[in-house]
């Protein structure tokens, strides 16, 4: 399978505090939901949930770098959800939008440096 992604995804996970901004009819707004990312980019991550979150919901994120102690908000769009266990635990593709330029900066620093760092790793 071809790889489709622009920029480099980090597999790590962080804790995330996901608060909906605005999504469906049936949706409620200010719901928090607290769980931890599979992976992140500068445009977008990969988000474990135990709440469904429709395609296209406008969410708030803010990320818990771990290795840094560094937190980064940013604004995402849902894009796809995988279900893993019906009303228990879902996978779920946020793009991110409207996200300003010093929270990207932040992710593509801290991306770069634990790229380096875990390649230092594995050429010992």
């Amino acid at each position: 399978m071809e790889e489709r992604r622009r920029v480099p995804r980090l597999k790590e996970e962080n804790e995330v505090t996901i608060t909906v901004v605005s999504g469906g009819q049936d949706m409620p707004t200010d719901q928090v939901i607290h769980n931890f990312s599979k992976d992140i980019s500068m445009t977008g991550a990969k988000v474990q949930a135990n709440f469904y979150l429709p395609v296209d919901t406008l969410v708030m994120m803010e990320m818990n770098l771990k290795t840094v102690r560094q937190m980064i908000t940013v604004i995402g769009k849902i894009k796809w959800i995988k279900i893993i266990y019906e009303d228990e635990a879902y996978e779920v593709g946020m793009e991110f939008v409207n996200t300003p330029g010093d929270a990207i900066r932040k992710l593509k620093d801290y991306i770069s440096w634990k790229m380096k760092y875990q390649q230092g790793k594995s050429g010992r």
